[in-house]
């Protein structure tokens, strides 16, 4: 409602984005306004405020729950999930379920295993699309190389598991690689 409006009024929302960190923070203008981020088991975002009033905390906003999806890693690594398809969780090419009955009950804990050894120098990659991208914590990120040069260096190293650009909208400029 409007009330709701207002308080994003009260509220500076910045994202930096450089060499050292990308940081999300928020600021309120009015300092009898006291607000924190929070992110849930489920991996949700949420901002809180506070009401003196009701002295309770209450949900400014969250992040979506309609889709199962949008939660912290639902299916685990070498996996992806589609809200389409039944059970959610897929394995990637190249790889199985380590459990194929407990996995099509929707039980995802047993992961996904390589169905054939990693040889590095002779593997290839298989081309995910319209995918979210995974945790960032292992990655590498380098903004002056291309898709090209990104490939070559993942295939080079024999740890890398993954690339992407950093900027699909413009083109795919950049590169992330994950070890």
């Amino acid at each position: 409602g409007m009330l709701e409006m207002q308080k994003w009024d009260d509220i500076i929302y910045n994202l930096t984005e450089n060499k050292e960190e990308v940081a999300f923070t928020f600021r309120p203008t009015d300092h009898n306004l006291y607000s924190r981020l929070t992110i849930n088991y489920a991996g949700l975002l949420q901002q809180f405020t506070w009401d003196p009033i009701y002295k309770e905390w209450n949900i400014l906003w969250s992040t979506s729950t309609d889709n199962a999806c949008e939660t912290y890693n639902p299916c685990g690594p070498y996996a992806y999930c589609d809200m389409s398809t039944s059970p959610m969780c897929k394995c990637i090419e190249g790889f199985k379920p380590r459990n194929p009955q407990e996995w099509a009950l929707g039980d995802v804990r047993g992961r996904c295993q390589r169905t054939t050894p990693l040889n590095c120098g002779r593997d290839g990659f298989t081309q995910l699309r319209k995918i979210k991208l995974p945790d960032t914590t292992a990655a590498i990120v380098d903004k002056r190389i291309g898709f090209k040069d990104c490939k070559e260096r993942c295939a080079k190293t024999c740890n890398c598991t993954a690339f992407a650009n950093t900027d699909i909208r413009n083109g795919g400029s950049g590169c992330v690689i994950w070890i």
